[in-house]
């Protein structure tokens, strides 16, 4: 048996559903701003969850998710690897409500952007250093405090699955200013749908969601270290896993893909 082709047609069909769900729902989700925060979360992002779905169906992308029972039912800091866009569409349908640490220039997008700030994002200038981290201090402990769940991806950028990229300090400096603990997150999100490519490959995302980390005793830099740690380590054991299973379906180790950039 040989590796299936990547298929354009199946990635062209969840392209176009992708973007007319998004053309539909951006403009429909800022109508929801008089609306309660909880109920304004709910519907702004089951567009999320249409397009897990139409991805499911059009792609064949299923997903396999360790440790659920280690999902908390308290407010946390969320540390999760970043390979892909579809981390972002599934971490919210898992932690609710969530906000995220993210580039302040997202929200400047018509409609999506407006849509995206209605969620309450900590939105911040990558270039304001020290300015930034004090903002991501303050409205993550805010957010913390009101019940919501603050995702951050310590890379600070998609980084492909394999490669290796230090972990920025802040999201454990938040954890370890606020005490709330922290849910570490790795998965291999990057082999079904690479970061900046078109074409998306069936397969299976496998997603290990680890142990709570308490963080009252810890200093944000051993906590930081601690999470690329795990990370690293579940990375390769996920690899692993889908070495065995490729070589028991007799299917060849392939890299992404050669499609162009997009």
């Amino acid at each position: 048996m040989t590796a299936p082709r990547p298929c354009w047609l199946r990635s062209a069909c969840f392209s176009i559903g992708m973007i007319l769900a998004t053309v539909v729902w951006a403009p429909l989700s800022v109508l929801t701003l008089p609306l309660p925060y909880r109920t304004r979360y709910e519907l702004i992002t089951a567009w999320a969850a249409f397009v897990l779905w139409w991805l499911r169906l059009t792609c064949k992308i299923e997903t396999e998710v360790q440790g659920r029972e280690n999902l908390p039912d308290q407010p946390a800091v969320v540390l999760c690897q970043h390979q892909s866009t579809w981390e972002t569409l599934f971490l919210t349908q898992v932690f609710r409500p969530q906000v995220w640490v993210l580039k302040r220039e997202l929200l400047w997008v018509p409609f999506f952007g407006w849509a995206i700030a209605l969620l309450r994002p900590i939105a911040i200038n990558r270039l304001a250093g020290r300015s930034a981290m004090r903002q991501v201090l303050a409205q993550g402990t805010e957010r913390l405090r009101d019940g919501c769940y603050v995702v951050v991806f310590p890379e600070g950028t998609r980084v492909a699955p394999g490669e290796r990229r230090r972990h920025a300090v802040g999201g454990a400096l938040l954890a370890t200013h606020s005490g709330a603990p922290v849910v570490p997150i790795a998965h291999n999100a990057g082999r079904c749908w690479p970061r900046r490519r078109f074409l998306k490959h069936p397969g299976k995302i496998r997603v290990v969601i680890g142990e709570l980390i308490p963080t009252t005793e810890l200093k944000s830099e051993e906590l930081r270290a601690q999470v690329q740690a795990w990370m690293e380590e579940t990375s390769r054991a996920i690899d692993s896993a889908d070495q065995w299973s490729e070589r028991a379906a007799g299917i060849p180790r392939s890299g992404a893909g050669d499609e162009p950039r997009v």
